[in-house]
């Protein structure tokens, strides 16, 4: 009960997770060297991991126990079959309508292959009886057309403990345009008809809040929150318009692909800066929250070709991989500044992670078997 309840929250990007990863893999393995370990354990070191979409990927793997650099690998090698073809401008868009079943269907095979190689068959109960670690993960319910989130916390009952983490990473991952919905099986209807998901950044790219308002339902009322958020190497986003300019057709908008970004932005802004001026309010009343979200600079101008969500190039990962460690080399500097609150937060939280083997964690799931009979 001394030890903050730790939340870590992930938003969506698309192939921008690789960032994610690389940022994380970086930061541990800095820590770990300096601990004398041969890997740290960095979802262990959570009592809730949320994630949209990208981020969802991430945070599932994290919370099985997975290293980050396996799944910087699963960016770089599943990424061109995922994403097969690129929307670059509006004739690609164009060509894309002729063409776009085909590339989803073979995009939504691809992904749930790799997602398998990583996460195998866990569920979202095996997370959490084996690794002590709840999970809320944004979609959206197609058939009511309304917020859902796959949730498995102390609080949360029992709907989603059968879900496979890789049918739930389907489900967040949805984007509309740029992959397959996601038709999967409801376990507690298993004779019944499939349940179809859109992206859960569609509502909550930044998920934030999301962690926020779990972790109040969920953690003692004398125990303080920490949110720690982390972004996909967020574009520099804006455009400077004239009146004409505005009166934008579906062309001009690159047939719906230039949507999601610009809703991703938004989102981002608007969710942190929610979660932080309800942070302070709450603490002002007494219950101490902390939250910090880094990367906290502006993006280089010189990463703005590489930042779409469905770019697969080599130069584009090779790209957010290098940034990522530059972030994370700043963050580890910050660490050592002990002028920065936000340092201190996360030194804290790296010298405090358990150790694991480089190949990743052990944990038990035969608990969990024999309960479910």
């Amino acid at each position: 009960m001394d030890r903050p309840y730790r939340v870590l929250s992930l938003d969506g990007g698309g192939m921008r997770g690789i960032y994610t990863a690389a940022f994380l893999a970086r930061l541990t393995d800095q820590f770990a060297r300096i601990r004398g370990e041969a890997a740290l354990d960095l979802g262990g070191g959570f009592d809730l991991i949320t994630g949209t979409s990208t981020g969802a990927i991430v945070g599932c793997a994290l919370a099985v126990g997975r290293p980050m650099a396996e799944v910087v690998g699963l960016y770089r090698e599943h990424g061109p079959k995922i994403f097969p073809h690129r929307i670059a401008g509006k004739r690609s868009a164009v060509y894309r309508v002729t063409q776009g079943r085909r590339f989803v269907r073979e995009g939504a095979k691809a992904l749930r292959e790799a997602l398998e190689a990583v996460l195998g068959d866990v569920t979202m109960l095996d997370v959490f009886t084996g690794r002590g670690i709840s999970l809320s993960i944004p979609a959206v319910l197609m058939s009511e057309h309304r917020a859902w989130v796959f949730k498995k916390t102390p609080k949360s009952g029992v709907r989603d403990d059968h879900y496979p983490l890789v049918d739930v990473c389907m489900a967040t991952s949805a984007a509309p345009i740029y992959r397959s919905l996601a038709a999967i099986a409801d376990p507690n209807a298993p004779d019944g008809p499939q349940q179809v998901f859109a992206d859960g950044g569609l509502w909550a790219n930044n998920p934030i809040m999301v962690g926020l308002v779990d972790a109040l339902t969920i953690a003692a009322p004398n125990r303080s929150i920490e949110i720690f958020s982390l972004g996909t190497c967020p574009r520099p986003e804006g455009d400077h318009l004239d009146a004409d300019s505005a009166h934008r057709s579906m062309l001009d908008w690159t047939l719906g692909a230039d949507v999601a970004p610009l809703s991703i932005s938004a989102q981002e802004f608007a969710f942190d800066h929610m979660a932080r001026l309800l942070a302070n309010a709450i603490s002002n009343c007494g219950r101490p929250i902390r939250r910090v979200r880094f990367p906290n600079k502006p993006v280089p101008a010189s990463m703005m070709p590489f930042l779409a969500l469905d770019d697969t190039r080599s130069e584009a990962m090779d790209r957010l991989v290098g940034q990522a460690h530059t972030d994370a080399d700043l963050t580890k500097s910050a660490c050592d500044d002990l002028n920065s609150e936000d340092g201190r937060m996360i030194r804290r939280l790296m010298l405090d992670l358990p150790a694991m083997p480089a190949t990743g964690a052990v944990w038990n799931r035969v608990s969990n078997r024999n309960a479910k009979g």
